[in-house]
């Protein structure tokens, strides 16, 4: 047997060099690159591996660990899992930062390696510098932590462990039935103990992703259910997108005259001037979507997982009329909502269905177009919104009193409603920019009203609705395609979270460009603490004295080398995008919005909790209120 002697991170790197994946006939390697902060437990090991020989990997610096583990996320969703960033982090603290980044890919099925260091395997200096210690187990690490956001999850305390451990986690992160985050925490002094590798372990290795067929079985109950349907419905979710299933399901669809409704994750599979695509459908959808649910009497969910949100909270359908027929290459999605399964490639599948339903055409006729255009005459009402110190008109959200709306005008210095910000920008920028956004009332608004004319230019992070995941998420879009612009849609409360990797995008010129929302609070959770019957309690941002805030976010990305304008109306923010586009290094649009001008729910619900005991008549109603709606929802 030939060997190499190597460190463990050495060893670690020249092996990431060497993974490709083989899709549809094309061959490509799979690992981009690393990002990383260098600290206590990976300088030494893999810092010095990358600086003695990176291969091809691109090494890019993290200003904050969770911030740069969004961005490989966003890096590899975008990229459509097909190849990914690996992530590096110090012991202790540093590791504990990417805990909420790996939740985040955990809920979304997004493959990401994460590699952070661990303590001492000889335990000779314990406890080291960043270590916990537990009474009842001194094996206990802060990565312990990773366990149950992980799809895969080892710890090496021996360098040869880094073989059988690095394919396994291959396997699971090229596997679009359970693909996610895989971890692999390495003792720092293992990082750097040297061993003598088989070079075989180095050979180029080609990962395989084929697309599943439906069993014949499969097929043969997917046509019955549907001949059977006089109603049926779509729901595309991210897997669909994933699958790249465009083509089969506007085929389809057109051929049988099914509507389609999107998820958040599926949004932008097929785009939005499709004539039979509904939009989002659920608490963040859109009328059309969420009536055509209800008339449905087949469900045909396609790479979903059938989220509250999408569902809204499962009262969404007629139960009592409608089945399910779920595709899927996870089966565990398959089963839900009591589905007939066929456990198998969207596109595929879609594809062999079509000749077998020749003849078939639902029962919609043109109430789909009736649907879409009666969207349509709303969404452009919510693009006109004017704010009155009489009362907004058309109305919107409003629980605040016109007292406290003319407060906020006066102490913002604007009059812009969020909804007639957020259309102008959909008019304004280029067709085949890419939209991101992941937390608070924006989402909604998104999944509502953004128009996506290209495929694949709307993402957004929904599975986990990270907060602080929206700048640092656009720098890993970015890198997927840097010919195309990529628009942040951030609040100021996410903007407060974590926006450290507008630094980086600015370091690797990188442009980004981050349209922030500004309206002095958390404006989504104070909606629904008020839509339960609370008042508006702590989620507004004023001082002890009860002032609204009134930041100067641009003049902070300024600092930072960022092009910043400030646009508190139409006029001013249509300037703002046009020269922003011309612009080389990333940029930020601050808009002072007013709250409650954010779209508000279409025939949906939310099942969240609220108090069964209060001395609020309010809360009281809304208590009474949740509980009737209980008694429609279904369990599955």
């Amino acid at each position: 047997m030939e060997t190499i002697t190597l460190t463990t991170a050495q060893a670690l790197v020249k092996f990431l060099n060497q993974q490709y994946i083989h899709v549809d006939g094309k061959e490509f390697p799979f690992v981009e690159g690393i990002f990383n902060v260098f600290g206590h437990g990976n300088v030494l090991g893999i810092g010095q591996a990358l600086e003695q020989d990176p291969g091809h990997l691109k090494v890019i610096q993290g200003k904050n660990e969770q911030g740069m583990a969004h961005a490989a996320i966003a890096y590899s969703k975008q990229m459509l899992r097909q190849k990914i960033f690996a992530v590096s982090t110090s012991s202790g603290p540093g590791s504990a930062n990417v805990i909420t980044a790996a939740a985040t890919a955990h809920a979304n099925n997004i493959p990401v390696l994460f590699i952070p260091a661990d303590t001492f395997a000889s335990r000779q200096p314990d406890p080291v510098l960043q270590q916990m210690e537990q009474e009842y187990s001194i094996a206990v690490t802060t990565n312990d932590a990773f366990l149950p956001v992980s799809r895969y999850w080892d710890r090496i305390t021996r360098p040869e462990q880094l073989m059988s451990s690095l394919l396994r986690a291959f396997e699971v992160m090229t596997d679009p039935g359970k693909a996610g985050p895989a971890t692999i925490c390495i003792a720092q002094d293992v990082e750097g103990e040297a061993f003598d590798y088989d070079v075989k372990f180095f050979e180029k290795r080609v990962h395989y992703v084929d697309r599943k067929a439906p069993h014949e079985r499969e097929l043969e109950g997917a046509v019955k259910a549907i001949k059977s349907s006089k109603k049926p419905l779509i729901l595309v979710g991210g897997g669909a997108k994933y699958s790249e299933a465009r083509e089969s399901l506007i085929a389809f669809s057109e051929k049988f005259n099914v509507p389609l409704v999107e998820t958040q994750a599926g949004k932008s599979t097929v785009e939005s001037d499709f004539k039979n695509n509904l939009g989002g459908m659920g608490i963040t959808g859109t009328l059309a979507a969420n009536k055509a649910a209800k008339e449905a009497d087949l469900i045909i969910g396609i790479g979903t997982r059938y989220t509250d949100f999408a569902t809204s909270s499962k009262t969404a359908f007629d139960f009592a009329s409608a089945k399910f027929l779920n595709i899927n290459v996870s089966r565990m999605q398959t089963y839900k909502f009591d589905a007939f399964q066929v456990v198998a490639d969207a596109k595929t599948t879609l594809d062999r269905l079509i000749p077998l339903l020749d003849g078939y055409e639902s029962d919609f006729g043109s109430r789909i177009g009736v649907l879409k255009e009666e969207w349509l005459t709303e969404r452009e009402r919510l693009g006109r919104v004017e704010f009155s110190r009489e009362g907004f008109n058309p109305e919107i959200k409003n629980h605040f009193t016109q007292e406290i709306l003319n407060e906020y005008a006066d102490a913002l210095n604007t009059e812009l409603a969020q909804t007639t910000a957020l259309l102008t920008i959909n008019d304004t920028v280029e067709k085949d920019s890419t939209v991101i956004c992941s937390a608070g009332s924006l989402p909604g608004d998104l999944q509502r009203l953004w128009h996506s004319s290209t495929p694949n230019t709307y993402h957004l992070e929904y599975g986990y609705s990270c907060m602080g995941y929206e700048i640092s998420g656009a720098l890993g879009v970015k890198l997927a395609d840097p010919s195309k612009e990529v628009y942040s849609f951030v609040g100021d409360g996410s903007f407060l979270m974590l926006h450290s990797e507008l630094i980086t995008s600015l370091q690797y010129k990188q442009k980004i460009n981050v349209l922030l929302f500004d309206n002095s609070g958390w404006g989504c959770i104070n909606n629904l603490q008020m839509d339960h019957g609370s008042g508006s309690f702590d989620c507004e941002f004023r001082t002890a004295d009860n002032q609204i805030m009134n930041i100067d976010y641009a003049k902070v990305a300024e600092g930072y080398g960022a092009k910043v304008y400030r646009a508190n109306t139409v006029e001013d923010l249509k300037a703002a995008l046009e020269d922003a586009k011309k612009q080389d290094i990333s940029t930020l649009i601050e808009m002072k919005v007013l709250p409650k001008t954010m779209t508000d729910g279409y025939d949906s619900w939310w099942n969240v909790g609220v108090a069964e005991a209060s001395n609020s008549e309010s809360v009281q109603k809304a208590n009474d209120s949740r509980k009737a709606k209980l008694q429609e929802a279904k369990q599955y």
